[in-house]
């Protein structure tokens, strides 16, 4: 590997990737190990997800995710 390569290593856990898409449409409070996001699950990769909070999409990475709830 030259100096101009990087290498990404990133945990995939199916079950929670499983368990995360089942929000995909669906408002939810996602706690992540820096805070908690209120919004709606847009779409969910097998490394992160992304929440639309009052309009502005964040991707949270799942190895940050603590806890993930249904919303009203």
């Amino acid at each position: 590997m030259n100096s101009q390569e990087l290498m990404m290593h990133s945990q995939i856990d199916p079950y929670v990737y499983q368990y995360v898409t089942s929000y995909i449409g669906k408002t939810a409070v996602v706690q992540t190990t820096q805070g908690s996001l209120r919004g709606r699950i847009q779409t969910v990769m097998p490394d992160h997800l992304v929440i639309e909070v009052s309009g502005v999409p964040f991707m949270v990475r799942l190895q940050q995710l603590v806890w993930l709830s249904p919303s009203q």
